[in-house]
């Protein structure tokens, strides 16, 4: 199983310096990789007295590819995951030259997770559609991997076309893992078909999940085995709730510090630091 941590974004702050720190610490410390959740724009809750969403405007977020750009320099071994970028409001042809040039500067240290997201306001100040932004994304994945694994394309789809174009310079392996965040059946659906990974909500149905991934990923004619499988856990996780993900198929975790009242960014520090001392016992 491979331990990650969850880039705090909420509760971080701006200090560059502090930014920096959490991430060499956690790669000194022994993680496997580093991940980032992605929000461009937060809602206003003072003209939106029913706002439901986990974050609002008051919700500071570093935006995880340029913040994957500026970490690339600062560490040598710890993958950077995005955990996940909202794809469908976003311009394809731009994440993937974005993306191709993290993994550049990382040295293919680069692990892509993608979603449609919940958040209509960001949509409509990005100009993108939000009804058919699952459609949209399976056609948007198929654009990445061809932008990523040859010179030049063409390509004429629902949504994209280019003509005869490409990237310079490409990612180092010509490909980057995609990996899919959410629940809905639909999203459980296309992990199975077209994902490297998937990034669940651990749940009481996830081991049947999991099941339902790798039976579609052998109706695909794709190896199950080949599909990752991530769960965010808190930090004050215990070896035994670890054990148990681990048995139910699960490959990778990362350990979360934010919302646990911690005091001050330091804290966070803390908090991965004693985490992974837990961890591995559970996994010795």
């Amino acid at each position: 199983m491979k331990i990650g941590v969850v880039f705090p974004q909420t509760e971080i702050g701006a200090d560059p310096d502090m930014v920096a720190k959490f991430a060499t610490t956690s790669e000194s410390l022994g993680y496997d990789h580093l991940i980032a959740y992605d929000h461009v724009l937060g809602a206003n809750t003072a003209s939106r007295p029913d706002w439901k969403g986990p974050y609002t405007s008051e919700s500071m977020f570093h935006e995880p590819l340029v913040l994957f750009s500026y970490l690339a320099g600062l560490t040598k071994t710890i993958e950077l995951v995005t955990g996940v970028i909202i794809l469908p409001q976003r311009q394809t042809a731009l994440v993937a030259k974005q993306a191709a040039c993290v993994d550049v500067l990382s040295k293919g240290r680069l692990r892509l997770g993608v979603g449609t997201g919940w958040n209509e306001v960001e949509y409509e100040a990005l100009g993108a559609n939000f009804k058919d932004r699952g459609q949209r994304s399976e056609e948007q994945i198929d654009v990445l991997r061809r932008l990523w694994r040859d010179d030049a394309i063409s390509y004429t789809g629902a949504h994209h076309k280019i003509t005869d174009a490409g990237l310079n310079p490409l990612p180092p392996k010509k490909d980057i893992p995609i990996w899919l965040g959410g629940m809905a059946p639909q999203v459980i659906d296309r992990v199975g078909r077209l994902a490297d990974g998937w990034l669940p909500f651990v749940n009481k149905n996830l081991a049947a999940q999991i099941e339902q991934v790798k039976a579609t990923a052998k109706q695909a004619g794709r190896d199950p085995d080949s599909i990752g499988i991530e769960c965010i856990i808190p930090s004050t996780s215990t070896v035994d709730q670890v054990k148990s993900l681990q048995d139910k198929g699960v490959t990778h975790v990362a350990m979360v510090t934010m919302n646990q009242k911690l005091p001050d960014p330091g804290a966070h520090i803390e908090a991965i630091t004693s985490a992974r001392d837990m961890l591995a016992s559970a996994l010795a």
